[in-house]
């Protein structure tokens, strides 16, 4: 509503729309039953379809005419992709559908289903949450709780570290390469590709994090969205460590519905590779996109198809574990990493000569800008930069490695007063002092 008043009529809607579906579907019983929840379904794909994906086709279909000769053109339509819309639309079908399967009673105060729809905290980037986790929280009574609030506060405070100490720092870098990759190549185009995939992370589980302890502070549970993703040892462990809200949707909405593993072996990596295709799609209308989510669907597969002689191939090498898992963990990372090249790159053109040329010897580029080796790298960034980076990325990885042997929160409130909260003015004065504040929005609030 801040920019287009009118744009909260779409809220509006599609919660009057669901919120009867709901009772409908829940009173009704056979065909109806389908019929209602496919009315849902339509209405709430329609209003994603025009606003994130008309001109998308649109595009498409006016470079097709063109290709073939064909002079006339579809109009475009001068939309703006309202914030966090295919959020609250998986979160608002995740409700129909556990309707319609008897998971979920059909929720009959208008108001107590709008809040679930708008809950504030997670309305713009999730997390993606099911009715049966967070409906019935809203009919309880929530008295102020301090250690919930607490909690909450020391969640939100490392989010908004990992947001503006590390991810808007590496913002800065990766924003200049990326936006004129033509410019640099070699070293610059490896370290921006990195540097993104740590962006990304402590872009988007900050968010999470934010959420999640701001619902924790009012006495509210939202589930957990990450789980130190880069340290997965397969693809498949990767996402279930990665935004496990939309991922867990996809497995339990669309996987399954499409037969799941209980299909024939070729119709089951089809059903894996449509699932990733479709998620690439959701996370933008863009070719690069569609890339991506093949690529991790791609690699789903392969790593089925492999999985014996992997293993095969690990016995006869003997490795010790902890190096075997660190191979593991290494040839994870690098993957995932290469495909966010793709999620990052603004057009298929511009990825494409970042991986032909991140290879490449790097020397001087001409068009004005010296983008060379290790000397460009370094000049991005002031040397107090460099240290407020490399100590924040430092502190990460630190936190996050502790974090698999213990509770890191458990222990902390173990500790003397005097010790807590030392730690807290540590971390607050480190977003003071260290942050990054460009007013670099969240990476998500534009899917």
């Amino acid at each position: 509503m801040a920019f287009i008043p009118v744009y909260i009529l779409i809220l509006f809607v599609t919660i009057i729309i669901d919120y009867i579906a709901g009772i409908l579907i829940e009173d009704a019983s056979g065909a109806r039953r389908r019929l209602y929840l496919l009315m849902s379904l339509v209405a709430n794909i329609g209003v994603l379809a025009v606003f994130k994906y008309y001109n998308f086709f649109i595009d498409n279909i006016n470079f097709v005419f063109h290709s073939v000769n064909i002079q006339q053109s579809l109009p475009l339509l001068g939309i703006i992709l309202p914030l966090g819309l295919s959020f609250h639309t998986f979160q608002a079908m995740s409700y129909t559908i556990e309707v319609y399967r008897g998971n979920q009673t059909a929720e009959r105060h208008l108001g107590i289903y709008s809040l679930y729809v708008m809950f504030y905290p997670q309305l713009v980037a999730g997390p993606i949450e099911r009715p049966q986790n967070v409906l019935h929280q809203f009919r309880e009574k929530h008295n102020f709780s301090y250690d919930l609030a607490t909690s909450g506060l020391r969640l939100m405070a490392w989010g908004m570290f990992k947001k503006v100490v590390i991810a808007d720092r590496l913002a800065i870098f990766v924003n200049q390469i990326y936006d004129h990759p033509q410019l640099a190549q070699g070293l610059p185009l490896i370290v921006a590709t990195i540097f993104f995939a740590i962006q990304i992370y402590c872009d988007f589980s900050g968010y999470s994090d934010i959420a999640i302890g701001s619902a924790r502070v009012m006495g509210f549970r939202l589930m957990t969205n990450f789980n130190r993703p880069y340290f997965a040892r397969t693809i498949s462990e990767f996402w279930k460590r990665w935004h496990i809200s939309l991922s867990t949707w996809f497995r339990d909405y669309l996987y399954i519905s499409v037969g799941g593993n209980r299909v024939s072996l070729p119709r089951r990596y089809f059903n894996l590779f449509l699932v990733f295709l479709v998620s690439g799609f959701w996370h933008g209308a863009n070719w690069t996109f569609l890339i991506w989510g093949a690529l991790h669907g791609f690699y789903q597969v392969f790593g089925i198809l492999t999985r014996d002689f992997r293993h095969k191939l690990t016995s006869l090498l003997h490795l010790p574990a902890r190096l075997d898992k660190g191979v593991d963990v290494l040839i994870t990372c690098s993957l995932v990493t290469f495909a966010w090249i793709f999620f990052r790159a603004s057009s298929f053109a511009d990825a494409w000569y970042i991986i032909t040329h991140m290879l490449e010897p790097s020397h001087a580029v001409e068009r004005g800008v010296d983008y060379y080796g290790l000397s460009a790298v370094k000049a991005f960034y002031t040397r107090s930069e460099w240290v407020y980076m490399i100590v924040g990325v430092g502190t990460l990885f630190t936190v996050e490695t502790m974090q698999r042997r213990f509770d890191i929160n458990e222990v902390l409130v173990r500790q003397p007063v005097a010790l807590r909260w030392a730690s807290y003015f540590a971390i607050v004065m480190a977003i003071v002092f260290c942050g990054a504040f460009e007013k670099v929005q969240f990476i998500y609030f534009q899917f």
